[in-house]
């Protein structure tokens, strides 16, 4: 069974209709019925009762998210996912830090009794945990100072809410946060590919393409920074796909 999601999106946020101040496209876009007259829908085609939701120029109409447009949202609000669930991540790593920073002593002490507890176990496996480099990297963490602590959980924080804006407007289509996206995005890159060059793993290695793929994608379909005839190419492109939409709906070749 195929679905219909063009309909599917109608029914759960409602129809889109507009009346064309083209007289040829108005009269294709509008029946009389013995209940009153109907329009049709930009979206799913289907002819719905009372007044046009707007009207005007068949190029300023709105340009409903359905093909090429319904796509476009589909990526921006997958990356909005990615970008809110990281930020959350984020939030919970910074609350940790902040937590340890005021408890250091007593976590350490913890620590070290555990250790004591597990280090004969550990030998008897022939497996020193005093040279382990897991261990060893969390007893550095120790003699980090409480004010350092605070400033990392501090940019944690910042960190996070850019993410959680990025999240926001992605999710919304805004053009701003487009811009947001790649600017902040490619200001990291370097990190991850440094950070690469330390340790490789397959978590690091897909994060990082992922966040190449999403810069370039956003970046060029987007028209961002003059690409591609920057903004006015852009606002011409969606003009157009607006006239195409309704010249599609009432049933016009183009």
């Amino acid at each position: 069974m195929k679905i219909d999601w063009d309909r599917r999106h109608c029914a759960r946020h409602g129809h889109v209709t507009y009346a064309p101040d083209e007289t040829v496209l108005r009269e294709r876009l509008r029946v009389e019925t013995k209940f009153g007259t109907a329009w049709r829908c930009l979206r799913c085609g289907d002819f719905v009762l009372g007044e046009p939701h707007g009207s005007g120029p068949a190029e300023h109409a709105p340009l409903v998210p359905r093909g090429k447009v319904l796509r476009d949202l589909f990526i921006l609000r997958f990356l909005a996912i990615e970008r809110a669930v990281r930020g959350v991540f984020i939030v919970l790593v910074a609350a940790a830090v902040w937590k340890f920073s005021n408890s250091q002593d007593s976590v350490r002490k913890l620590f070290d009794d555990y250790l004591n507890v597990f280090r004969p176990v550990f030998k008897h496996f022939h497996y020193d945990l005093d040279h382990s480099p897991v261990v060893g990297s969390i007893q550095k963490t120790f003699g980090y100072k409480h004010s350092t602590l605070v400033l990392v959980a501090v940019l944690l924080l910042a960190y996070a809410l850019i993410e959680l804006v990025e999240a926001g407007g992605l999710w919304y289509a805004k053009r701003w946060a487009e811009y947001l996206t790649v600017v902040a995005t490619a200001a990291f890159l370097p990190l991850e590919i440094y950070e690469l060059t330390e340790h490789i793993s397959w978590l690091k290695i897909a994060t990082l393409v992922l966040n190449i793929l999403a810069v370039l994608y956003i970046a060029l379909a987007k028209r961002l920074f003059g690409l591609r005839g920057g903004r006015k190419a852009f606002d011409e492109e969606r003009e157009s796909a607006s006239l195409l939409e309704v010249e599609t709906s009432a049933g016009v070749m183009v």
